[in-house]
This record gives structure tokens, C-alpha cells and sequence, in this order.
């Protein structure tokens, strides 16, 4: 069954002249797709249109499995259930500038980070271009609020699933669909460096986050398997190319875990190779790091740097020329950070 939420207009068009329908139909079903009305909630195609389409396709929004209500800030967390009874998370979250969403990419991950709870029980498999834009419309509508930034940080890592997700780019920004502005999404990479350097050549103006978290290969390879792969000079020259060619700006998030990476050494050798790497004759890169307090996780034994080691690291950073800033926790109070429901969801 054809996936209708992951077509494109020009493929809706083909799929329905498959089925007898005139092109001109993929017009009249597209934008209201991508506003969560299904074929036959319709009131401008027929039933003999429906019932053509029955057969060969279909379209399903994930549904709430679970709803938490931060109390604190007002984020949301979902659980959303999909078409096969899998389940992701989604958290929406509100600002003065708009309304957030944070989705999953994939349900589980193969990534191994030791301080996520997403990896825990290894990848399942990919989310399609339509149950990625089915969390932001099932979101939306269960708000009741317009969705107008886009972060790809939840379960999964995007550039794993790199053809689903950048055609997913193309869907949620497209006019007649939910029209959200590539400047307003942003995509966060443990760092698959061919993934990378791919979408550096789409010269799509997102905004780039790589999850760095150490800034020699003996550490991040302890914490994060993708380093021995990819180390951090081949995947530090991969951002020096992605700014080169796209001229945007890429933000580095680095999670701080108390003994483990948070010491005014680690803050100065971050900052020397950063700027090693980043400034040079040919590059002068703007260069942003966010800090993230780790996300305590029972099962990976790692704990919160302390408000002062944060401090002192944004201060190190901040001397040697690095911009630095300490993400708000948004909704602590219902463990906002993915992973955590769906591993409670599948411990029963």
C-alpha cells in the first residue's frame, strides 16, 4: 500500500492517473492531506475517487498512545503509535518566537551513544517522509497550535535514514503542504560524515547540529561507537566543507557528564580544536556550542555536571573565543528527553 502522506505532489498525480483519476485531483488532495484530513473526510473528491484509491494506498497519522503535560513550561510529550504498532516519540515545545516540535527520525537507533536512552535495544527501522510529517500534523492538531520550527533530535539518527529524511524536507516545506521554512528547521547528527557531506551539496538552508560531546578520539569514541568510524579531524573537516559550500552556520551540542568530559581541560582542548579546525586562512566559521547538563538515564550510570563545572565550562569557552550557552531543560518535570517513554512503553 502506497504511503499517500509520503508523496510528493507530482506522485500523488502519477498515483492517481494509475487509478483513472484526472492530475488535476493531486491538487485538490494534497494540501488538505498535509493539513490531517484523510481521503475520506474529503468533500471535493467522490466516493468512486475514494474507493479507486482504497486499494492501492493509504493514509495514517500516528496516533497518541500517550500524552504528558509538562506543568512546569507547558512542553508536550507524545508517545505516537504508528501504522505497525511501533512507537516514537515526539515533544512539542513553546517559545516567544513560536511552537517546536522535536521528532524522531527512526524508531530505535543503531548509533550505540552510551548516555541515550534512544539507542537502548538498537534500531528497529526507518520512519517514512510520512510518519515524519505525520508527528508534526498529529502534533499540531492535537494542540490545536500551528507547529513552526522543526528539530530532528528525537529517536533515531537522521542521517541514518538520509533518503526518507531529506525528501521528508522537501514535503514539510513545501507551499501547498505545511509551508514551514527550511531556516526554521534544524538537524541533529551524531556525525555520519557521508551524510554530511551529501547535504552539504543540496544546499538546503537548515541549520546543522552535530553532537560532539568530546573533542579527542579516545573519549568520544567511549561514549559515541560512530567516532571510530568517523574521528573527530574527519568529521570537524566535514562541517569546514558543509560551511564552505552551504555558508551556514552549524551548532555544536556537547553534553556534559560529571568526571567524564566536563573539566576546564576538556573546555580548553574543545576550544582549541574547534578553532584549529574551523578558523582558518581560507575559513573564519562562526562557532556555537551548546551545553547540555547529560540527561540522567538509569541504565547508563552517567550523571549531571554540576551547575558550577557548567558554569566554569561556558565561562573556558567564552575566554578562548567560543560562543557558549547552557540549553533551558524544557519540560523536566515529565523526562521531556526521548527515549524514556518508549522503553517504558515496551517494558510494560
Amino acid at each position: 500500500m502506497t504511503d499517500l502522506l509520503s508523496l510528493t505532489p507530482e506522485e500523488l498525480e502519477a498515483l492517481l492517473v494509475s487509478v483513472g483519476e484526472p492530475k488535476y485531483r493531486a491538487a485538490q488532495m494534497f494540501p488538505q492531506l498535509h493539513r490531517g484530513v484523510s481521503p475520506e473526510q474529503m468533500t471535493n473528491i467522490g466516493k468512486a475517487t475514494r474507493q479507486k484509491l482504497d486499494g492501492v494506498a493509504a493514509y495514517r497519522l500516528p496516533t497518541v498512545r500517550r500524552r504528558l503535560v509538562s506543568a512546569l513550561d507547558g512542553t508536550v510529550k507524545y508517545l505516537f503509535a504508528l501504522g505497525d504498532g511501533n512507537c516514537v516519540e515526539s515533544v512539542v515545545m513553546k517559545y516567544k518566537y513560536g511552537n517546536t516540535i522535536c521528532i524522531s527520525s527512526q524508531v530505535g537507533c543503531r548509533m550505540g551513544c552510551r548516555f541515550c536512552a534512544s539507542t537502548i535495544g538498537g534500531k528497529v527501522r526507518d520512519l517514512t517522509p510520512g510518519e515524519l510529517v505525520g508527528q508534526v500534523i498529529a502534533a499540531g492538531a492535537d494542540t490545536g497550535e500551528r507547529i513552526s520550527h522543526i528539530v530532528l533530535m528525537g529517536i533515531g539518527e537522521p542521517l541514518d535514514n538520509y533518503d526518507n529524511v531529506v525528501k521528508f524536507l522537501r514535503l514539510v516545506t513545501h507551499p501547498d503542504g505545511l509551508n514551514i521554512s527550511y531556516r526554521h528547521i534544524s538537524l541533529s547528527t551524531c556525525g555520519v560524515v557521508p551524510g554530511i557531506l551529501r547535504l552539504a551539496e543540496l544546499n538546503m538552508p537548515i541549520t546543522l547540529s552535530i553532537s560532539l560531546h568530546a573533542a579527542n578520539d579516545q573519549t568520544r569514541s567511549s561514549i559515541m561507537p560512530v567516532n571510530r568510524r568517523w574521528g573527530v579531524d574527519e568529521l570537524l573537516s566535514a562541517c569546514k566543507t558543509y560551511y564552505e559550500k552551504t555558508g551556514r552556520r552549524i551548532s555544536f551540542e556537547y553534553t556534559l557528564i560529571d568526571g567524564k568530559n566536563d573539566s576546564p581541560e576538556a573546555a580548553r582542548e574543545l576550544a582549541r580544536v574547534l578553532n584549529s579546525h574551523l578558523r582558518t586562512r581560507s575559513t573564519t566559521m562562526p562557532i556555537h556550542v551548546n551545553l547540555i547538563p547529560v540527561n540522567e538515564v538509569k541504565e547508563t550510570g552517567f550523571r549531571r555536571a554540576s551547575d558550577d563545572s557548567v558554569a566554569a565550562f561556558a565561562r573556558t569557552l567564552e575566554d578562548n573565543g567560543i560562543r557558549a550557552t547552557v540549553r533551558r531543560r524544557l519540560g523536566s518535570d515529565i523526562n521531556a528527553s526521548c527515549g524514556q517513554l518508549r522503553r517504558a512503553e515496551a517494558d510494560g
